[in-house]
């Protein structure tokens, strides 16, 4: 059976990429600490040494769209295309082309809906920064196979909070059912606090530092009942309009699972969002 060797969830600002590479006078002044950062958390995953990746991200309106909005979708194409012209125009993100793991992606599916999750599949998935981001800040070599799988955290009427826990138990269940001797690693993406376009999109931190603060707590200790008890899909409106993306650390939370505390933590503040990187290993701290 496969191993899963490593639970890691983290933020996908998109101007990583741009900020990391930027030279002389168009270097921001936050990058050098960034990258560090980054650097630090990238060797969390190198040291559980995967051999395939499920990548949980959610697509921001670029192949997904109102006239069909699947709530969970798992890709199950042997490549994938990414990024999309308006992340490459704004972000300065490259072209990027993923393997398929596809018999993970079937067993997934299979198993999946087994389990009581009628998944949606597509097997000409194009992926946006929400997965190729966390790619070029964990694995920028891009060497390893995928199984890419998209939330609905935009769209209402949205999956609840619990729905995103149960989820993770299922996807963590499958990976460990996995009839391949394989060393997977699960890496999610989500949100904190987050404004798009609203009043409080840019300042000197996320929108609302104390759900921040509290959401950090939640994440590094497992406490998903502490969790649940406050956070609602009304409740999400408040620290920010974006913040529904929350729910996909949710997600996260329920693959490392109840009371696991994480075996690494690290934040950042930004200029109008807390960046933060979570890392569980699964057998108990050794990767």
């Amino acid at each position: 059976m496969a191993e899963l060797v490593a639970v890691i969830a983290s933020t996908h600002h998109p101007f990583y990429y741009r900020a990391s590479t930027a030279t002389g006078e168009d270097r921001p002044p936050f990058a050098d600490e960034w990258v560090r950062k980054v650097e630090a958390f990238r060797e969390t995953l190198t040291r559980a040494r995967p051999d395939v990746l499920v990548m949980v991200g959610s697509d921001h309106f670029h192949q997904l769209w109102l006239d069909n909005m699947p709530q969970f979708l798992v890709g199950k194409a042997p490549f994938y295309d990414a990024n999309f012209y308006n992340e490459e125009r704004e972000f300065g993100l490259p072209r990027m082309l993923f393997k398929g793991q596809e018999d993970l992606s079937s067993h997934v599916l299979r198993e999946g809906l087994d389990a009581g999750f009628d998944l949606a599949f597509s097997n000409e998935l194009r992926i946006d920064h929400s997965i190729t981001c966390p790619i070029i800040t964990l694995r920028p070599q891009n060497d390893l196979p995928i199984v890419p799988v998209y939330t609905n955290i935009f769209a209402p009427p949205l999956p609840r909070p619990k729905r995103f826990v149960q989820l993770g138990q299922t996807i963590r269940e499958l990976v460990e059912s996995w009839p391949a001797d394989r060393r997977v690693a699960v890496i999610g993406t989500g949100h904190l606090s987050l404004e798009l376009g609203g009043p409080r999109q840019f300042g000197p931190h996320g929108p609302d530092p104390e759900f921040d603060r509290k959401a950090v707590e939640w994440i590094s200790t497992g406490d998903i009942e502490g969790c649940l008890a406050e956070v609602t899909l009304d409740s999400l409106h408040l620290p920010g309009n974006a913040t529904h993306g929350f729910m996909d650390f949710m997600l996260m939370m329920g693959v490392a699972g109840e009371g696991r505390k994480a075996d690494y933590v690290d934040t950042y503040d930004l200029f109008h969002t807390m960046e933060a990187y979570f890392t569980w290993y699964p057998n108990g701290g050794q990767a």
